[in-house]
């Protein structure tokens, strides 16, 4: 027969507090939440006082602990010997109720667990105002065990309370005398424990724990080795305790990590400091590091371990520094992901900090270029789960990646290819849609769609209110500014006989309106409710609206299944375009939508902005003139060739004055508009209609066109004579390129498409 892994020892329930106190027993869960109901705490004390088992515990005496140096243990006369493997949350629970120690409960917030002791019914009870007020009962059984208390003197001021509001017998008080006495003997309760002896590595200790435990839960890797900065490095994780609980407080004494956005737990930002300092994702490897494990060798040495320590130690302080984190989550915010409720992945938060500390800290990216870098990462990896299912594998194996990158080019390159493998035609005209063909509240590409509206620039559906403003989670409203609306409403589908919960959940079914038109939509079929909705906008807002929010025309009497196949491919076009806009940030690239028109036309011509004095009209001539239109023309598709997009304004001359739209003798804006869209429709081609946004604007008293031109994920050809021409901006000028010039500029251009 093998030798056991394992001896058996034989405590009370005083010696077990005794050596936690002493610090021969780590229980650094009194420094964690505390999952437990308080029910379950007095479920636990019931059991023992009735003398029902309530199972072992399990500690383990890692070798390496013996002869280790307490780093920062404060209030602990002992190095631990032993680590509580399984029953941390019973031995908390004992810990907390006999000596009256507040648990840390989610969110930080510290928290006394009352039990309150009826000794004449033998009941036990969560303390609250009835237990309290009830003189029955004994409020918090937590006195009988504090050693400043009397046990004889709590008796008699329990007895002398209760006969103030009822008569005892001598059969009663006799009664309730003995069971307080049994409940105070609860100090005397046997355990057993089962101590894993000091050669057993991690690896066979993870093995104990699954087979033993009735759940199969796996043992935490992170438990071990928090446990194990408890026993090297109490600051350490200290630091990390405080940090997290900061992250979900506002402080009122300075800078803190509060945010609304994302709030890490220690084993996360433990993660973190783990890939920053190791280039390492799975925590056994780390484990086994900071046991002062060689991994070339296998051999174990403090040597090691203190050299481990230190890099991990550098590591957190970076990754903890207050500047860095709010640096880093402006990052996610320029991705477009505005509201914590946007959040799929958190182990894509996680990663993208551990590329933002090492870009930063290690390359000395500008702050400006790398934030860039780090949102257009991000985007990608929340849109596709990249680290959904099975991250620890998918992070390690990005690490690799990034291990042998130690220049900024190096980095920069790594994850490029990583999302240009990820991001190919195929993703975006079938993958996307297929995953968008869902009714899942927490789908990554819808939280992508609302990400790209952010980046967009995109206003709510028929409001003026934008899309970003109304996600930001900053404010706190009695109902959600911003709702997500049932372009076909649930009652109506019923009509139709379309029934099904998930066919009616679709996301192609949804879209972003503001509270109060959402409730007033109620359950109107879209036909009867669009038209009053539409009265509130102009022609040309309407076609931006549909755009942003992927209708396709006429859809308000489409099947309800050609909606929704219409739709996914319009949305996936609309998240391929905010990604587009992140992937070309580098360029130079303005929001024109946040200046005025006067200050557009006052920086003049450039590679982003042309005029046009008129739509049709030569001038010269007075006469309608194609050559004029054929200029549009060829203006419009250059800004779609570039990668920066630009801006034709119609009605001012090349120095700037205004002559306004009248020159063309229109006999009203809209006829001009419609104009425009069919010299665009026949001569550039209809699909590119969705990256130009033609609107009238006031400029020095007259009315000018403006025409917004977006970056298109196509080539754009300009068809003349039965040709087809290529045009692109150069400086402040739109060439023409022909032949191989034109493949070339095309294959760079396009290639991410």
């Amino acid at each position: 027969m093998n030798k056991t892994v394992y001896k058996k020892i034989d405590y009370d329930l005083s010696s077990l507090i005794s050596d936690i106190k002493m610090g021969d027993i780590a229980l650094p869960e009194l420094q964690r939440p505390f999952v437990w109901k308080n029910a379950k705490v007095r479920n636990l004390f019931d059991s023992m006082y009735r003398g029902f088992p309530v199972g072992f515990f399990l500690f383990w005496e890692p070798s390496m602990v013996r002869d280790a140096r307490a780093i920062g243990v404060e209030g602990k006369q002992k190095t631990p010997r032993l680590l509580v493997v399984d029953g941390q949350q019973r031995l908390t629970s004992l810990y907390a109720v006999m000596t009256g120690t507040p648990v840390i409960r989610e969110g930080y917030d510290a928290e006394k667990i009352e039990i309150s002791f009826n000794p004449l019914q033998e009941k036990f009870e969560v303390a609250d105002a009835t237990t309290r007020k009830n003189r029955q009962f004994l409020p918090n059984i937590s006195v009988l065990w504090d050693p400043d208390n009397d046990f004889d003197e709590i008796k008699e001021d329990y007895f002398e309370r209760l006969s103030e509001i009822q008569e005892l017998t001598d059969e009663e008080r006799k009664q309730a005398r003995s069971a307080l006495n049994r409940l105070e003997k609860l100090s005397s309760y046997p355990f057993t424990a089962l101590e894993l002896t000091a050669n057993v590595d991690e690896e066979q200790v993870s093995e104990v724990f699954v087979r033993i435990n009735s759940e199969g839960k796996k043992l935490n890797q992170a438990d071990f080795i928090l446990t194990l900065m408890s026993v090297f490095w109490d600051e350490g994780r200290t630091e990390l305790e405080k940090f997290c609980q900061g992250a979900r407080q506002p402080s009122t004494s300075g800078a803190s990590p509060f945010n609304s956005l994302f709030q890490p737990d220690p084993d996360q930002l433990l993660r973190v400091s783990v890939g920053v300092a190791f280039r390492r994702a799975r925590l056994q490897y780390v484990y086994s590091i900071l046991r002062g494990k060689d991994l070339e060798t296998e051999q174990f040495s403090d040597e090691k371990r203190e050299e481990q320590f230190a890099k991990l130690k550098d590591a957190q302080s970076r990754v903890l520094n207050l500047q860095h984190w709010h640096d880093f989550l402006k990052s996610i915010r320029f991705a477009g992901f505005k509201s914590r409720k946007m959040i799929s992945s958190e182990n894509a938060i996680l990663f993208a900090y551990i590329l933002y500390i090492i870009g930063h800290t290690e390359l000395a990216f500008d702050r400006h270029d790398l934030r860039h870098l780090i949102a257009k990462w991000f985007f990608v990896t929340a849109m596709t789960g990249r680290y959904t299912s099975s991250p620890e594998s998918k992070m390690e194996a990005d690490l690799a990646k990034l291990r042998e990158a130690s220049t900024q080019e190096q980095f920069q390159t790594t994850l490029d290819k990583i999302c240009n493998a990820v991001t190919t035609n195929d993703y975006w005209a079938i993958t996307l849609p297929t995953e968008l063909a869902t009714s899942s509240a927490r789908s990554p590409s819808m939280f992508s769609y609302f990400a790209a509206l952010t980046l967009l620039d995109a206003k709510v559906l028929f409001s003026e209110q934008k899309v970003s403003e109304l996600l930001d989670s900053s404010t706190k409203e009695p109902r959600s500014p911003i709702e997500r609306h049932h372009l076909f409403p649930k009652k109506h589908l019923d009509d139709m006989g379309i029934t099904a919960r998930t066919r009616k959940n679709q996301i192609a079914n949804y879209a972003l309106v503001e509270w109060g038109d959402n409730a007033s939509i109620g359950d109107l079929p879209p036909a009867e409710y669009l038209p009053t909705l539409q009265q509130r906008f102009n022609k040309s807002e309407l076609e931006r609206m549909h755009y942003w929010h992927a209708l396709p025309d006429g859809w308000e009497a489409m099947d309800y299944d050609s909606f929704l196949r219409a739709r996914r491919e319009l949305i996936a076009g609309i998240i391929r375009d905010g990604y587009s806009k992140l992937s070309s940030s580098g360029e130079s690239q303005i929001d024109y939508s946040e200046r005025s028109i006067a200050e557009l036309i006052k920086e003049g011509e450039n590679a982003t902005t042309e005029f046009k004095s008129t739509l049709r009209k030569n001038l010269h001539t007075n006469e309608n003139d194609v050559r004029m239109e054929n200029s549009v023309l060829k203006t419009i598709a250059g800004f779609l060739n570039s990668k920066g997009g630009g801006t034709l304004v119609v009605g001012v001359t090349d120095d700037g004055d205004a002559l306004g739209i009248e020159s063309d003798s229109f006999p009203n804006e809209d006829k001009m508009s419609l104009h425009l869209n069919n010299l665009i429709k026949d001569r550039i081609g209809s699909k590119h209609m969705l990256y130009i946004h033609p609107h009238f604007d006031e400029y020095e008293d007259k009315r000018v066109l403006v025409v917004d031109c977006q970056p298109a994920r196509s080539p754009v050809y300009v068809k003349e004579g039965g040709e087809e021409r290529f045009y692109i901006r150069s400086v402040a000028a739109t060439a023409e390129l022909k032949g191989s010039q034109a493949q070339d500029f095309i294959r760079q251009r396009f290639q991410a498409f």
